[in-house]
């Protein structure tokens, strides 16, 4: 892992007030929060952590993904999910970062750096707590949404990021 995500890793043990049965599993996430959300992306996608760097507008491209960056010399497309789960634009703060992960799509390992208004930790969420989208009380459309964990007394979304990007 990048030193960014060193630095905001945890030590000691998981909380205590989780499930810790290792026949259920855990999945190592880096936390972070977009708008009132907060998202747990698989730590294995995160790539850096970065101060926000300017961005360059693209012509005719989908709202969630109109602007690029030169992220070491690599041209990486700048995600903003927002669009995507009918949040608001929201102006940078001194807490915005952009998450550079790899995904695959179409079976190809790409770059995209997400918008996120702050990023927390990387920790541990337990499988066990895992649960579906809701199929009533939200407007998100549930393909965005692999699962919903509890984490601490919060749930958290486990975004489809590659369905998001799409």
């Amino acid at each position: 892992m990048t030193g960014a995500i060193e630095a905001i890793r945890r030590t000691g043990d998981p909380p205590n007030d989780l499930p810790c049965d290792p026949a259920q599993g855990a999945l190592q996430v880096v936390m972070l929060r977009i708008g009132v959300e907060t998202f747990a992306l698989d730590a294995g996608m995160v790539r850096e952590i970065i101060d926000p760097i300017p961005a360059t507008r693209v012509a005719g491209a989908r709202p969630h993904l109109d602007r690029i960056v030169n992220v070491r010399g690599n041209v990486v497309p700048l995600a903003d999910i927002r669009e995507r789960f009918g949040m608001p634009t929201a102006a940078r703060t001194p807490d915005t970062r952009f998450v550079v992960i790899e995904v695959g799509i179409a079976g190809d390992p790409v770059l995209v750096a997400l918008v996120a208004d702050k990023v927390f930790e990387v920790t541990e969420v337990y499988l066990a707590t895992a649960q579906q989208m809701p199929k009533v009380g939200t407007s998100w459309r549930p393909e965005y949404i692999r699962s919903i964990v509890k984490f601490r007394e919060e749930f958290v979304i486990v975004p489809d990021v590659e369905q998001i990007l799409n």
